[in-house]
Order: structure tokens, then sequence, then C-alpha cells
């Protein structure tokens, strides 16, 4: 252990230096430092390099449980553990969320509410039986930037979403229109957010009702109760949009709403809504 730590500091401290204050022998570290790598060590340094090429070539993201998930798909059979103390001793991590949070759920109103019909039963056993709904936004030189999202909860795949440089009702039925128009649902189908002004304002219910859609809505101040589209936003954010800086909003042509730049980083998971990472996201 002391000729280890040595090894890994010999270039900042002089080796007879580090010697002395550990009581070690500096011949007897040459002595350490010749003999022949171990068969471990070796495996070790191999691991550190795929360790390294799947970290770089996910630009960051990955941690050990995706690495370790990455290693295995290709045939390789290494622990978790020891992924995770290779990685301590180099390290290497994946990026990790930010702090800040803005507060995109207004409830305060006198709209009505409707109850909470999943009670955090987060199942569906077929497409179209749930989806969740959400807003969350991205920073611009010019201010907010919102986003609203329907996702799936049985295949995890977004079915529709907006974006808009305010998070008024019109944002979140923009979302909930192209939801509807690409995989018009039968019915029975449960729509879950928060109980937000956006999500209970008359034209949002009368769109739902329209559809046949049964409205639900989480408790007061309960993230929990709509956990899965938590987890989505905040793997979309560290792994894509927390990548950049954006000095302006969105540029949003008059026809098809297709928007440019910051938010192409967006479409790029939204619009694919056969995107591995979306998977990922609930089953690393």
């Amino acid at each position: 252990m002391r000729f280890r730590l040595i090894e890994d500091h010999r270039l900042i401290w002089p080796v007879r230096v580090m010697c002395d204050a550990l009581s070690a022998s500096p011949s007897g570290y040459y002595l350490w430092r010749s003999r022949p790598e171990s068969p471990r060590k070796i495996a070790n340094r191999e691991l550190l390099g795929d360790i390294q090429r799947i970290h770089a070539h996910h630009r960051g993201r990955y941690g050990a449980p995706r690495i370790h998930a990455e290693l295995r798909a290709e045939g390789q059979a290494v622990s978790r553990k020891r992924i995770e103390r290779v990685m301590r001793r180099h390290g290497i991590r994946a990026q990790a969320p930010r702090r800040y949070r803005v507060c995109t759920t207004d409830s305060k109103h006198s709209l009505p509410v409707a109850p909470n019909l999943l009670a955090q039963n987060f199942i569906a056993d077929r497409p179209n039986r749930v989806w969740l709904a959400d807003i969350t936004y991205i920073a611009t030189g010019e201010g907010w930037l919102y986003l609203a999202v329907i996702l799936d909860l049985f295949t995890r795949k977004v079915v529709g979403w907006a974006m808009r440089d305010h998070r008024r009702a019109e944002l979140t039925i923009a979302a909930l229109t192209m939801a509807i128009q690409r995989r018009r649902p039968g019915a029975g189908l449960i729509h879950h957010s928060d109980r937000g002004s956006q999500y209970a304002a008359g034209d949002y219910r009368d769109i739902l009702e329209a559809a046949s859609i049964t409205q639900s809505m989480s408790r007061r101040g309960n993230c929990w109760d709509n956990a899965p589209m938590e987890s989505f936003f905040g793997t979309l954010k560290t792994e894509l949009v927390h990548q950049r800086e954006y000095p302006d909003r969105a540029r949003i042509p008059r026809s098809g709403y297709r928007p440019a730049r910051p938010v192409r980083l967006y479409r790029r998971l939204l619009q694919s809504s056969a995107d591995p990472l979306c998977h990922r996201i609930h089953h690393p």
C-alpha cells in the first residue's frame, strides 16, 4: 500500500522524501517497481482502457452502472464493483445534475383538481393506457424556455411535446394535441400530471373529455406521484441539456412549429420515439 502511494505521487514529490515520511525503504520501492506486472494489474489496465473508451463515447454521461451494462453487452465478464474501483482510482465519474430548480407548477388556483388515480402505481399493461405529463425548462441568454412533454408509461416513449417562451395553458395544450394526433388513443386512457393551472385549465380539460381521456393529478407538492416523468427530465437534462450554454431561445418558424437551436438537443431525443436512451432512463 505504501509503495502504491509513492508510485501514484512520484511525479509530485521526490521518492526519498515520501519514503522517509512513510517509513519505507527506497531500495524496497524500486525493487517493487521493477517486478513484472501481475495478471490482475494487466487486466485492470485493459479494463481502464475500455472504461475510458465507453465514457468518452457517451461524452461523460455514463457512470459505473451503465458502463457495466455496456461491457456485459460486449461479452466481458466483469463485476460492477470492480468497475467502480477502477473509475474511482482514476477519477472517472458521470456528469452530475445541476442543483438549481425553477418552479413550473402553479397549484394556487381555484380550478377543478382531478383525483389521484395512479397512487404511485406506475404499471401499465399496454400502450395508451397511462400518459404522464409535466413541464420543465432550459436556461438561455434571453430567459427561460419551457418544454411540455407527454410520456407513455408502458413504452416510456415521448408521444407529445411542445416548447414555448412561456408556461401558459397553450404550451401544454400543444403537447396534448400532438400526442392525441400521433397516437389516437381509445377510451380508457388515464392522463396523469401535477395539479398546475396549465393542466386544470378549462380548454385543456375539454380536449381530454372530447378524446375520452380520464384525468388524474398528483397530490399537492408531491413529486413522487409523477416519479417516472421526473426521472425522464433528470436524465434528459444531465445527458443532453447541460452540455453547453445557450445564448438565445429557439427560433420557431410560423409554420410547423419546428424548433431551431438550441432545442435541436431536445428534438434529438424527443422526436426519436424508438431511441434506446428512453428505455435506459428507467432500465439502466
